[in-house]
């Protein structure tokens, strides 16, 4: 397949905290964007740099090649694909479609199949890095897909990527970012318990950070968001809804296929509680507060 460049029209539909960051990674690449927002001033900041705002789904997938997806859930993907005013009313066979949502698995490939009868190849493409990632084009993004199509793909994402890892098939990229938050989760979990633990036996947890951040219990949950547990900052990042979300993803996976998973159901509880409890758009750290 021939590569995606800056002759292709692409699209991205999803500006949120995630997305826009994305989206203005591409625009300063000199990448020729067409942009959808269910809101007018959330599209208006990409107008005023150089993008073109569509009225809908539809009316973007016309005029583009390759569009990009950056929404919340398998809901909102299956909305903006086959809705009334979805994309794949006017994408053309041979058009691409780069989904980098979290969703399951087995959404994805039910995506992918749907859009195949219609000769739109669909690739999985989760990141993961941050709001901060977003912004500064260094997320991580592992695709599941056809390898030709990510091989044409990399330059256009390479705008918002520092690694792209094609990691299978369809599907595959969804289980690996599946993974990715299992494992990030439970590290949370241990630097939440060991600043209770501090704190209950007199000692500053700035300290216990620093001299943690020398030695074997070294992290990035360590480094990046215990300073803002011990501060109490929990100014949304990624939503506690969104990581919930993600881990029920993992959790359902992990069922369909007889795997036990042993952190995952403790933070995912602790989840529930803070979205429970008023907190679903604080940043999902903010289950320290609970302890």
């Amino acid at each position: 397949m021939p590569a995606m460049n800056q002759t292709k029209r692409i699209g991205f539909i999803g500006l949120g905290s995630m997305g826009a960051g994305m989206a203005h990674c591409l625009l300063r690449k000199g990448h020729a964007l067409r942009v959808y927002a269910r809101r007018a001033d959330v599209a208006k900041p990409f107008a005023d740099a150089g993008a073109q705002v569509a009225g809908s789904p539809a009316a973007l997938g016309g005029d583009c090649d390759l569009v990009f997806l950056c929404v919340s859930d398998a809901p909102a993907v299956e909305e903006v694909l086959f809705g009334a005013q979805g994309l794949t009313g006017t994408l053309a066979s041979g058009g691409v479609v780069v989904d980098t949502s979290t969703i399951a698995a087995t959404d994805a490939r039910r995506f992918g199949e749907r859009l195949a009868a219609k000769g739109i190849t669909l690739l999985d493409a989760p990141v993961s890095g941050g709001q901060q990632g977003a912004r500064d084009g260094t997320l991580g993004c592992m695709v599941g897909g056809p390898k030709d199509v990510v091989d044409a793909c990399r330059e256009v994402m390479g705008a918002f990527c520092k690694t792209i890892t094609h990691v299978g098939e369809l599907g595959a990229g969804q289980t690996v970012k599946a993974c990715n938050q299992v494992a990030v989760s439970a590290c949370l979990l241990g630097v939440v318990d060991a600043i209770a633990l501090a704190r209950a036996q007199g000692i500053d947890p700035a300290l216990m950070r620093d001299v943690l951040l020398t030695g074997s219990g070294r992290s990035v949950a360590l480094e990046r968001q215990a300073q803002r547990i011990i501060d109490g900052d929990f100014k949304p990042g990624f939503r506690a809804s969104l990581m919930r979300k993600d881990l029920r993803i993992a959790l359902e996976a992990a069922k369909a296929t007889g795997t036990v998973l042993n952190a995952t159901p403790v933070v995912e509880k602790l989840l529930d509680d803070l979205c429970r409890n008023g907190g679903e758009d604080a940043d999902w750290i903010a289950i320290a507060r609970r302890r």
